[in-house]
């Protein structure tokens, strides 16, 4: 029998030991076999320039994914223009990454507009569009905050996810990239997957 002293931490460390375990198996189940993230999965959108990208296309090439909207203030104009920054840092090996703006505004959003959008930018950059169901779908992969607010004026803007994530040769994330510090950098960190 145990001594009624002993019962407290007993129960205390037993506690301990099954929280952790949860834990651990929470953390497990939602990492990949890389130990990265399980971010992503399958998605099927119309490029800016006409092909359809699946994303069967990201693999073996590592790829940068960033959603957007055409009609975003700041923030994705911002991200686009660095990730050019990116790209002349890559130099020759440029061709080595895909990167994708996947709309989270398909009502806007149309091929004709990405394209016109996208060619204040690096040519490498491909703008993906799809109808809403499809554009759902890729937002619920990567786990992307999207909501439509509309204005006084009684237009809308999108409040949205504005991570750029990368993901390896294999089509898995692996790391949001931090598009703040200098080019070089952030061309160093991708050219450790190519």
């Amino acid at each position: 029998m145990i001594a009624r002293r002993y019962v407290l931490p007993l129960v205390l460390f037993t506690a301990g030991v099954m929280l952790f375990g949860g834990l651990v198996i929470w953390w497990a189940g939602s990492r990949n076999t890389t130990g990265a993230t399980a971010l992503g999965g399958a998605f099927e959108l119309q490029s800016h320039d006409g092909r359809v990208v699946t994303d069967k296309d990201l693999l073996g090439h590592p790829s940068v994914i960033f959603f957007g909207y055409t009609h975003c203030p700041d923030v994705c104009p911002t991200a686009l223009f660095e990730m050019t920054q990116v790209y002349q840092a890559l130099g020759k090996e440029a061709d080595r990454l895909n990167t994708y703006f996947i709309t989270v505004d398909p009502e806007r959003d149309d091929k004709a507009l990405l394209s016109v959008y996208l060619s204040s930018f690096d040519p490498h950059i491909t703008g993906l569009t799809g109808t809403p169901e499809q554009v759902q779908k890729a937002i619920r992969a990567y786990r992307v905050y999207a909501r439509k607010v509309e204005d006084k004026s009684g237009s809308y803007v999108m409040d949205h996810t504005a991570l750029v994530y990368l993901m390896d040769r294999q089509g898995r994330f692996v790391s949001s990239l931090n598009l703040d510090r200098a080019p070089e950098e952030t061309a160093k960190q991708i050219r450790s997957y190519f």
